[in-house]
């Protein structure tokens, strides 16, 4: 800044000595002030009016987030020095609302191996969950609360949607609590369907639906929804390297959801009809140059493939193999392994009849099984 400072001159003219006050204008850096402006507030753009989408986003997970839970399992634990034994947190997972009674859908990972669980609700209640059941060829699995510990709690299950008829594009969000963090919500599209994953226990599932929504660890068992709110899939795995999210997400289909979860709330398990053969290994079939299929290697006595006249490979006097039969389709839909079967059969009940497509030495023939109760 600009600084003023005088200085006095003494002149000699004409005998007389006259005295100038001369007024300096300095500007150096030594000599300089500096002065702080005046703070002035800078002024509040205010928010405009939020984007339909953005309303439509926020609407969702405020009718949504309700009905979503976040679940703690827990390990049992011998202290070291009293020897009591307690029970300590082991992991976190997700779930959700599956009806009034208080019944929690959840991944059978999130609670495999913990003695015990605690469901925490959006409103930060808690509450000890018991295991009504599992199924974990489909990493599913249904808790419960009482709801009989209070009056006033009402807890809002998830409209369901259907999965048979989503489309690639469409969009999809996923609420859970990713990293143990509350009630996130996450957008994305379904980039592919009818993909195949494997469970927990190395069975296939299929008809999976892949979302890029991000999911992380946590974010299990959650759901996925469609833009009505409505679920469309449980959130079960992702696709990355590093653990964390990378855009790759799969849930399973809620149409297989909605067929497992009664069964395992009525009956404790989910148990597939049967028709009572044991399948021959993938080698049996390669070795013999058989078609794709089943070879049955085993018929139980009075089982419904015996009913039916279904005939074993086996051994004969002198050790050459005797053709026995290979289900190739059940019901004209193609079977081309035990898995294949087995997904066949999940969708009947006891009682159903299924046409069984057969193929021995070199004869194709169609029989029908009546499908008995599982074990």
């Amino acid at each position: 800044m600009m600084g003023a400072m005088q200085a006095h001159f003494s002149v000699r003219h004409a005998g007389l000595t006259t005295l100038l006050t001369l007024t300096l204008t300095l500007a150096c850096s030594a000599c300089a002030r500096t002065e702080a402006p005046a703070a002035t507030p800078r002024a509040v753009v205010q928010r405009g009016p939020l984007s339909a989408d953005e309303q439509a986003n926020i609407d969702l997970f405020k009718r949504s987030s309700p009905s979503v839970v976040h679940i703690t399992t827990l390990a049992t634990q011998r202290d070291m020095f009293s020897r009591n034994v307690m029970q300590v947190p082991r992991g976190t997972g997700t779930g959700f609302v599956w009806d009034e009674a208080g019944h929690i859908v959840t991944n059978f990972h999130v609670i495999q191996g913990a003695s015990g669980a605690r469901v925490t609700l959006a409103d930060q209640t808690s509450f000890d969950a018991t295991l009504v059941g599992a199924f974990p060829d489909r990493d599913l699995a249904v808790l419960k609360i009482d709801v009989s510990q209070s009056k006033t709690m009402k807890l809002p299950p998830l409209a369901l949607g259907t999965s048979r008829d989503l489309l690639v594009g469409q969009r999809v969000y996923a609420i859970g609590n990713p990293f143990g963090l509350d009630q996130t919500l996450t957008l994305g599209i379904v980039s592919a369907l009818n993909r195949e994953i494997e469970s927990f226990n190395g069975r296939t599932i299929r008809g999976v639906v892949q979302t890029d929504a991000a999911i992380n660890p946590g974010n299990s068992g959650g759901p996925l929804l469609d833009s009505a709110g409505r679920l469309i899939g449980v959130n079960t795995q992702i696709a990355s390297p590093s653990g964390a999210s990378a855009g790759i997400g799969f849930a399973i289909p809620v149409d297989e959801v909605n067929r497992i979860v009664p069964r395992l709330i009525r009956d404790g398990r989910f148990l597939r009809p049967a028709m009572g053969v044991t399948a021959g290994a993938p080698e049996l079939t390669r070795s013999l140059k058989l078609p794709a299929g089943v070879a049955i290697v085993q018929v139980g006595n009075g089982s419904p493939a015996a009913r039916a006249g279904l005939q074993a490979f086996r051994r004969g006097e002198r050790g050459a193999v005797v053709q026995g039969d290979v289900i190739t389709a059940i019901n004209d839909e193609p079977v081309a392994s035990l898995d294949d079967m087995l997904a066949q059969l999940e969708r009947r009940q006891p009682g159903d009849t299924v046409t069984v497509t057969l193929w021995r030495s070199g004869a194709t023939r169609k029989q029908s099984v009546v499908l008995a109760a599982g074990e």
